[in-house]
C-alpha cells in the first residue's frame, strides 16, 4: 500500500459539490492499494500513518504524530499512485489492485485508523472527487509498505 501524506492546517473533499469529509489540523493522505497487498499491509500503513512524526514539538522538531496532537486524518482513495510511469507518455496501472480488492482494503484501513483516532474522515472510493488542502510546511511524505 502507498500513503502520500501531507501535514495540513485544514483539508476537505467534495463529491458533486457536497463536502463529504473535512478536517482541521492533521494529515490528508492519498491512499493506493497494490495488487499484491495483504492484510499485513493494511495494518502496517495504519500504524505508520498514526505514528509517523511530522508535527513539531516545543523545540520545533518533527517529533509528534497525528495521534500525539489529537489531529484529524482525511483518507482519500487514489489509485493513480500505483502507476508505472517509467516508459512512454501514458501511465500503466497493472500494479494496482482490482477495484473490489482496493475498496475492501481502503475500508479496512479506515476502520483500523478509526479504532485509534477520534477524527477520521474519508473521500469516496470510485467517485470524482475535488480535494482541497492547505499543506502546512509544506510537509509531504511518501509511505510504502513494500
Amino acid at each position: 500500500m502507498i500513503g502520500l501524506l501531507q501535514r495540513v492546517s485544514h483539508a476537505r473533499v467534495e463529491v458533486g459539490g457536497e463536502i463529504i469529509g473535512r478536517i482541521d489540523r492533521g494529515l490528508m493522505v492519498l491512499v493506493a492499494v497494490h495488487r499484491d497487498d495483504t492484510d499485513k499491509d493494511v495494518a502496517r500503513l495504519a500504524e505508520r500513518l498514526l505514528g509517523y512524526r511530522v508535527f513539531p514539538d516545543s523545540a520545533g522538531r518533527m517529533n509528534l504524530s497525528v495521534r500525539d496532537i489529537g489531529g484529524g486524518l482525511l483518507l482519500v482513495p487514489q489509485f493513480t499512485l500505483t502507476a508505472d510511469t517509467r516508459k512512454g507518455m501514458r501511465a500503466s496501472f497493472t500494479k494496482g489492485a482490482p477495484p473490489e480488492m482496493a475498496s475492501a482494503f481502503f475500508d479496512a484501513l479506515v476502520a483500523a485508523c478509526r479504532r485509534e483516532l477520534e477524527t477520521v474522515e474519508t473521500g469516496e472510493f470510485g467517485a470524482d472527487m475535488q480535494v482541497g488542502l492547505t499543506n502546512d510546511g509544506p510537509v509531504t511524505f511518501w509511505l510504502s509498505t513494500h
